[in-house]
């Protein structure tokens, strides 16, 4: 093992100043090939035997290696040390020693703050590392006049890097030198450089190489089925012989994945929690904390980070895991080029088929991976978010109400004590769409048109034949899009033959002296023939494929109660797990003033379905406010695939009748009977519709100009219309 190197002012002896050195190169010897600017006189050190005439330096030395798992430091930097020592001249001193134990292919800003070189006993003092090289070298009171390393790659491993480094000491005056390369003493210094370049270069491409036959090499162990890296929660590794002899014999051996059986089933109920009850991240790890025999927390590799619980990166982590899928995936963090950072899954390396038997389905993760993007950003835990100082109130539909116009959740406000909801457009949406700067809906009308939606198309008596209506409606929609779309196609064919024989038309009925018009034709000709048969092979294949219909199971409702249940009465917390149950969601429509609510039955997600609407029932008191009974030709529809503001008589788009018992074309007498008759404006549209000369739908909105309710509806606003659609009044 080396011994350390002398310090700084060992084997003081006189050295020649710059101005010595030039008066003994004018004296018929050439220049040194290494000009500085010398600093503070300092020792010198007694080397072999050199070339006499050479100026005394100041040397400082600089090493690196590269990586902790892959080589020894406390050989590699005593070996650099050493050899760049032997190669200085006699009379040049090693003043100083600078290393680092990171990778070379690392931005200079971000090189020499590695404290990696603390894991080893290295023989070697250690001055700083390259970060404390380059400041040194700017100072005016520096201790070295020149930097020398084993060879230049230590310096760096990409070409850039080193000149940049290269060229930064060589405008502080400091010279870089290689003790690999001659150390000339003229000004010729071409050669070298050109090694150096030449050397530096194949440095490069000897790195770029070997991580690119690595690559190959992990995708194709991906492929194969081969686990990397620790195996994740809920697998063991399954060792299996090295296939090469030479590792064999050193015990060497790869693994597969296999479930582990205490801690397979954890990870199947995580995820039914997830995408039955649409839990968050913080709310699994509560339930799994609640008995941690039977869910067992996972184990950190480092032990300092080991917490003996749930924490929610965990649960994240785990549901983000496509391994659990049966295929094994490589490369989903960049764990040495970015710190950990997930990589997009795009880059992942994936196996084509499934290597182990895998823990949830395909379904099954996707499912959880679409509730990931629904609920971004969104609490499970009811009540106001006591996380924000500024918080006064909580929101019933938080996180349920959609902007139909942008696709994002609308957030609460409130207003005079009212509960509003609002979407505001970002300042960085350039669309051209109808969305306002902000709009804003009330919490009072959903509460209540959600309500009655449960109350009719959920918990009532007539809830199969309302969903049997709604369906067979989108159902039509659907088709009537595809054939849509295949008019379209097919009258794009048509108009490019009829382009191409306007075309022809041209050539036979014009002159062409000098061919140019025949070449420009019969460019356009080929252009328009090869959009045309891009637009056949399109018709072709939305001819051949089928829309795809819904086909809901109907018997799932059969599960649920037949029980007049008012909403609007029921506690927050009950509520609110009661929608996460359902899966929720309204879409607000601005310019129609409208709401569509949807709800979601899953055969997995039964039990928690039963269990909220047992605990609503339970609070809920038994509501009398149903519309009274029709003529018997009422028409009922679900909130849900409403059309676009009608311009034809109302009559012809019954969907738009959203509440139960309104019939086309009359209006029965004992519900225009409930309307209060206090308003002017009342007493007229009675009048108009009692004479039969329109119909009217209902739109959710606030009340305006002060119109009283309407039963148990008085919030939903009352528009009239006669043969044509109007705005509401």
């Amino acid at each position: 093992m080396a011994a350390h190197p002398p310090a700084a002012g060992e084997n003081d002896g006189p050295r020649l100043s710059r101005d010595d050195a030039g008066t003994q190169a004018g004296a018929g010897q050439p220049a040194p090939a290494v000009t500085v600017v010398r600093a503070q006189p300092a020792p010198s050190w007694p080397s072999p035997a050199e070339p006499a005439g050479l100026p005394t330096l100041r040397v400082a030395v600089m090493a690196r290696t590269s990586t902790v798992e892959l080589q020894d430091p406390t050989l590699s930097i005593p070996r650099q040390v050493t050899n760049s020592r032997n190669a200085l001249p006699r009379d040049w001193v090693p003043v100083a020693y600078f290393y680092d134990v990171e990778s070379g292919r690392l931005d200079p800003a971000l090189r020499g703050h590695s404290s990696a070189h603390e894991l080893f006993d290295i023989p070697v003092r250690r001055d700083g590392g390259i970060a404390d090289l380059l400041a040194e070298a700017r100072r005016p009171d520096r201790r070295f006049d020149a930097v020398i390393c084993e060879s230049i790659d230590r310096i760096a491993r990409r070409t850039y890097y080193g000149t940049m480094i290269e060229h930064e000491l060589e405008q502080a005056g400091v010279p870089l030198l290689a003790a690999d390369e001659p150390i000339q003493v003229g000004r010729k210094k071409a050669t070298r450089i050109l090694t150096r370049r030449v050397k530096q270069a194949t440095a490069e491409w000897y790195v770029l190489e070997t991580q690119e036959k690595a690559w190959d090499g992990y995708c194709e162990h991906t492929r194969q089925g081969w686990n990397i890296g620790r195996p994740p929660y809920g697998y063991r590794a399954d060792p299996v012989p090295h296939p090469v002899p030479a590792r064999r014999a050193e015990g060497k051996t790869k693994h597969r994945l296999v479930p582990d059986p205490v801690t397979a089933p954890v990870v199947r109920q995580i995820f039914a929690w997830r995408v039955a009850e649409r839990l968050g991240y913080k709310a699994i790890a509560t339930r799994l904390n609640a008995d941690p025999d039977r869910y067992p927390p996972p184990v950190s590799p480092d032990p300092a980070r080991q917490r003996n619980s749930w924490i929610p990166t965990a649960v994240r982590d785990i549901l983000l895991n496509p391994k659990y899928t049966g295929y094994m995936v490589w490369n989903r963090r960049a764990t040495k080029s970015a710190n950990g950072k997930v990589n997009q899954p795009a880059t992942w390396v994936r196996s084509p088929e499934p290597t182990h038997q895998p823990l949830v389905s395909q379904e099954l993760f996707d499912a959880a991976a679409a509730v990931a993007r629904e609920r971004f950003g969104s609490r499970t835990t009811p009540g106001a978010n006591t996380a924000h100082p500024d918080t006064k109130r909580a929101y019933l539909f938080r996180s349920f109400v959609i902007c139909s116009l942008c696709g994002r959740r609308m957030f609460g406000k409130t207003r005079r004590e009212i509960a509003y909801y609002a979407c505001q457009r970002r300042w960085t949406d350039h669309d051209t769409s109808d969305h306002p700067k902000s709009l804003w809906v009330r919490q009072q009308p959903l509460l209540e048109g959600v309500s009655q939606f449960f109350a009719d198309h959920v918990f009532g008596p007539d809830r199969r034949s309302l969903l049997a209506a709604t369906i067979g409606s989108a159902d039509q929609q659907v088709q009537q899009h595809h054939q849509a779309r295949i008019d379209a196609l097919r009258r794009a064919v048509g108009d490019l033959e009829a382009r191409q024989a306007r075309l022809i038309h041209t050539l036979e009925t014009h002159d062409d002296p000098d061919g140019t018009v025949f070449v420009r034709v019969q460019q356009r000709l080929h252009e328009l023939h090869t959009e045309q048969q891009a637009k056949l092979a399109e018709l072709d294949a939305a001819e051949d494929a089928q829309p795809t219909v819904a086909t809901p199971a109907v018997e799932l409702l059969d599960l649920l109660p037949i029980a007049p249940i008012q909403l609007a009465e029921v506690a927050e917390a009950p509520l609110r797990r009661l929608f996460e149950a359902f899966r929720l969601q309204i879409g607000y429509h601005k310019p129609s003033n409208l709401a569509v609510c949807r709800v979601i039955l899953q055969e997995d997600s039964a039990p928690e379905l039963l269990r909220s609407v047992g605990e609503v029932a339970e609070t809920s008191p038994v509501g009398t406010g149903k519309p009274p009974a029709s003529n018997g030709h009422s028409r009922s529809h679900a909130l849900c695939a409403l059309p676009r503001a009608p311009t034809e008589p109302l009559s012809e788009h019954p969907c738009w009748l959203l509440m139960a018992g309104l019939p086309a074309p009359g209006i029965p007498g004992t519900l225009i009977s409930r309307l209060s008759t206090r308003s002017s404006w009342t007493r007229a549209l009675m009048r108009r519709f009692r004479a039969g000369t329109g119909q009217f739908a209902w739109r959710c909105g606030p009340v305006r100009r002060g119109h009283p309710a309407l039963g148990g509806w008085g919030s939903w606003r009352l528009v009239a219309a006669s043969r044509d659609w109007r705005s509401s009044s």
